[in-house]
């Protein structure tokens, strides 16, 4: 019975070794699908949901940045607009500041948390029926700090890149929340720019410098760097070298909230990785972009 289970056994072997290679597993988008499985959100949309410590840190953020608020208004001279974007004397200007929409004064996880639900990845129909339900809830300290500007005679601008067409349904949510709102207070994008032109579907630099032409911007707030400088989609060495004349800047005029969910910091990863095998499987580009001491 033993040489008999013996020679099976070889047998099966053999057979395993001149079968004809198996087809790669492919995805649902018709590319191999990565060696890399699970599920990204995961762990980020559970952080930004359940840990004390995500909701400590946007509170403390927005609370230094009352403090912050104040200085700025008592000096004509403070600007928190990235040099070269303003052509105007802003010293005589009435203040503003300026605030990105999703994960900076609005809380979308329970989008994420769909995305996670059905095993899926961003699609714009679903993200266009989150927008349209209009029931995003303010982030911890974003709609105080809000009304705190609102109070000393500040206008907040709301920036984001949301779509155009999603501009109605952002005002609607953002009033339902309480938020302050003046008449062409938000600039999605596509937002009309006379004589300039947003480059990359990242940047913000044309609608900042239309808030520009009429207030002094005093602060301005965002989870990715494209909310502050344009460009901010590039790999990471120029990020650096973008953002170094500003470094004095964040936690002075600008101020930045984590997102461990998306924004060009994921996206470069792959985008401008030499290796045309890592930009197509962008999860293999985060693996590779991983580095021990």
């Amino acid at each position: 019975m033993r040489h008999l289970a013996l020679v099976a056994i070889l047998a099966l072997l053999a057979a395993c070794a001149n079968a004809p290679p198996q087809k790669p597993v492919m995805s649902a988008s018709g590319s191999p699908a990565s060696q890399y499985a699970g599920n990204d959100l995961l762990n980020a949309t559970v952080w930004m949901q359940t840990s004390i410590e995500h909701d400590l840190v946007y509170a403390e953020i927005y609370r230094l940045a009352e403090a912050k608020l104040l200085a700025a208004l008592a000096d004509p001279q403070w600007d928190a607009l990235p040099r070269g974007e303003r052509g105007n004397d802003a010293a005589k200007l009435p203040p503003a500041v300026i605030v990105d929409i999703d994960e900076t004064v609005l809380d979308n996880s329970p989008f994420e948390v769909r995305m996670i639900r059905d095993n899926a990845t961003f699609n714009a129909e679903a993200w266009n029926a989150w927008v349209r339900q209009a029931s995003a809830q303010p982030l911890p300290g974003a709609l105080e700090y809000a009304k705190f500007a609102a109070a000393h005679g500040v206008t907040m601008i709301y920036i984001s890149n949301r779509d155009a067409v999603q501009a109605d349904s952002t005002r609607a949510n953002l009033a339902a929340d309480g938020f302050p709102l003046t008449d062409g207070a938000v600039l999605n994008r596509g937002a009309a720019t006379p004589d300039c032109t947003e480059h990359s579907s990242a940047d913000k630099g044309c609608r900042r410098k239309l808030v520009a032409q009429k207030f002094r911007i005093v602060a301005m707030f965002g989870d990715n760097l494209a909310d502050f400088i344009d460009g901010a989609d590039a790999d990471n060495a120029t990020r650096s070298e973008r953002i170094a004349p500003y470094r004095d800047w964040f936690g002075e005029r600008w101020f930045v909230l984590p997102n461990p969910v998306y924004g060009s910091w994921e996206s470069i990863l792959a985008k401008h990785n030499p290796d045309k095998k890592l930009q197509a499987d962008p999860r293999a580009a985060k693996h590779a972009a991983l580095h021990e001491n």
